[in-house]
């Protein structure tokens, strides 16, 4: 293992938006069996500090990895264009009326069937824009374009998140 290396490099995966979930889990796996600092306990602290180092950059690839929209975003950074979510606000008119529209319709949701609805939409535009984002990284190379679909999944992490909560607030 190699402390310069990427986290598709570390996990020995091809650098792309589309992962086998099975795979990295396994070699998730792999890794910290390796890096285990169980393992170097016989070669004293400064080993372990090491072994405790590796596991920890090895949950981070792994948290990274695993979260599509992570991916996403490590992948557009890797390839120079980085996301910049707290300095570039800008988003397309389009998008910005629909989070509007979102918005509106959780403040007046007042029962689990209009919160279902609204988190049905929201799940079918997070997949379209993941599907997006597969074709925009993995098939034409635009990683340039595939920053705003990134950063749009941001924005509908964020509500989602707004969703839950109301979700909760409605059950008690």
């Amino acid at each position: 293992m190699n402390l310069q290396s990427n986290d598709f490099e570390l996990f020995g995966l091809t650098q792309q938006f589309a992962q086998d979930r099975a795979v990295l889990d396994a070699r998730w796996k792999e890794r910290q069996r390796e890096a285990h600092p169980d393992k170097f306990a016989a070669q004293g602290d400064a080993a372990q500090r090491v072994a405790m180092q590796w596991s920890v950059r090895i949950n981070e690839a792994y948290q990274r990895l695993k979260d599509p929209l992570k991916r996403a975003a490590y992948l557009c950074e890797l390839a120079g264009s980085p996301i910049n979510a707290h300095s570039n606000t800008a988003m397309p008119a389009a998008f910005l009326m629909q989070q509007m529209k979102w918005r509106e319709e959780l403040d007046e949701a007042g029962s689990d069937e209009s919160l279902n609805t609204l988190r049905e939409n929201v799940d079918t535009a997070q997949r379209e824009l993941l599907s997006e984002c597969a074709s925009l990284i993995d098939g034409k190379g635009d990683y340039a374009k595939a920053v705003q679909s990134v950063r749009s999944l941001m924005f509908i992490e964020k509500f989602g998140h707004d969703l839950d909560l109301a979700f909760d607030k409605l059950e008690t």
